[in-house]
């Protein structure tokens, strides 16, 4: 069966042309993307693609902020989970703010680390993409790190042991119920 009618080009205009327009409703065909704060951060995603784009940094406004006042903290908050604790976030910070100071490019150790990030999850990409998107683009490369970092389950603020402890406990426990303590609460 076929789309068009047997003797009707899909490429002539004329046939197209004397059908009858689309009634007007008032409700756009393509309605607007949603705002910022509306979307969410895609849960199902392929091996090798990342969970949000280099661009969607509004995302998280509040990382978005903090990356571009101090990136120094989002720095070491990533590469403390990527190293699994080993150096802790403000060695890893330090480490990058002095680089950043006397070199003017954070870039120079913070590249390092999104190759560690993509080669650990199987993310897209290649060591000389990883260069490029940080030597162009700092910032918005830090923010999306951070966000594939959360989507993968990880509480960017607690650190990697504590994440390790909130990871054991929900595995190795069952649902943790109250305790009940008869006469307690009476009228």
């Amino acid at each position: 069966m076929s789309m068009y009618p047997q003797n009707q080009d899909p490429c002539d205009k004329q046939s197209h042309s004397s059908s009858t327009p689309a009634p007007v409703t008032g409700i756009p065909l393509n309605p607007p993307p949603a705002p910022y704060e509306n979307r969410q951060v895609p849960l199902h995603r392929h091996e090798g693609a990342w969970s949000a784009g280099l661009c969607d940094c509004c995302f998280d406004v509040k990382n978005c902020c903090i990356t571009f006042w101090c990136p120094c903290i989002t720095f070491g908050q990533i590469a403390e989970i990527i190293d699994k604790g080993t150096p802790n976030c403000a060695t890893s910070g330090a480490i990058y703010f002095l680089i950043a100071c006397l070199t003017g490019c954070g870039c120079i150790y913070s590249c390092v680390y999104r190759s560690k990030l993509r080669e650990q999850y199987k993310l897209s990409g290649s060591c000389c993409h990883d260069c490029l998107v940080h030597c162009c683009c700092e910032l918005c490369s830090l923010c999306q790190e951070y966000r594939e970092l959360q989507s993968r389950g990880f509480d960017m603020s607690i650190g990697w042991r504590r994440n390790q402890e909130r990871q054991n406990r929900g595995v190795g426990m069952a649902t943790p119920t109250a305790p009940v303590i008869e006469g307690a609460m009476s009228r």
